[in-house]
């Protein structure tokens, strides 16, 4: 039975108003594939004799696999915000891998995927049509989730003692806003800063900087849906920035505009 894991909290742009234009669901891996899965997600929507939606996101540093009819890839962790243009009626199949997951499947540097897209064949060397075929002929999401989840049975590594090491370090920086320098993880974990930024290199596709910064602005853009009135220079200080200036700056380069610009796009 497939085990609903929420709505995401984080990450999803303007996420009030995506939630009206599409229905997105998560869902977890079983036993065997949570070690390397950190859920399943759907998205479906019906835009018939509607405008399009632009829908938005601020990736986390995972690898995805993702089923769409004749359309199907694998994304590289996106360093900037993904943007997918919704129209008509659709849906889509993804698989998250957790930090670091995707890598025993690969076999070589995630940062190989960083920005872009490939063909799942590319994984496999196999026509993956007829599998994309069966999963969109389902309906439901557990049967779609059975059908992925015997096929990643069949091409399932070893398991990898590094990637839960990765992710304890990722879910620390998550979790602790006192972590605010690289320098910091390094001494916490005793790894040495060279290894660390291989570590994350090769398993991971971006670096742990990065990834310190990419959780502070989904805190930020979290909190400006739920609160809508925002102190930036109070909350410019409490991320770690040294002034307000290169916080709006951070948060410009990565959303596309700057802090009060986005609030009245949610308002």
């Amino acid at each position: 039975m497939a085990i609903e894991k929420g709505k995401p909290t984080r990450g999803v742009l303007r996420q009030n108003k995506a939630n009206l234009v599409a229905k997105h669901n998560r869902y977890f891996a079983n036993t065997k594939l949570d070690y390397f899965i950190e859920h399943y997600w759907t998205v479906s929507w019906d835009l018939t004799d509607q405008e399009p939606y632009l829908a938005e996101t601020l990736p986390y540093p995972s690898v995805h696999i993702v089923f769409e009819k004749e359309n199907s890839k694998i994304f590289g962790v996106t360093r900037g915000r993904f943007s997918t243009l919704l129209k008509g009626k659709g849906s889509v199949f993804g698989i998250k891998f957790r930090p670091g997951g995707f890598y025993p499947f690969f076999q070589q540097f995630v940062s190989n995927l960083t920005d872009k897209t490939v063909p799942i064949s590319e994984l496999t060397k196999e026509d993956i049509l007829p599998l994309e075929k069966e999963i969109f002929q389902k309906e439901d999401e557990e049967s779609r989730i059975n059908i992925v989840e015997t096929w990643l049975e069949k091409i399932l590594p070893e398991p990898d003692p590094k990637i839960p090491l990765i992710n304890t370090i990722i879910d620390k920086i998550k979790e602790d806003r006192a972590i605010q320098s690289v320098e910091q993880i390094t001494k916490l974990y005793s790894i040495k800063l060279r290894n660390l930024q291989r570590l994350f290199q090769e398993y991971v596709g971006v670096s742990p900087k990065w990834v310190i910064q990419r959780f502070r602005i989904q805190e930020v853009a979290e909190r400006m849906e739920k609160e809508k009135t925002i102190q930036f220079a109070d909350l410019a200080l409490d991320l770690g920035y040294y002034d307000q200036a290169h916080f709006i700056k951070d948060f410009k380069n990565t959303i596309g505009l700057s802090p009060e610009e986005y609030l009245k796009t949610i308002s």
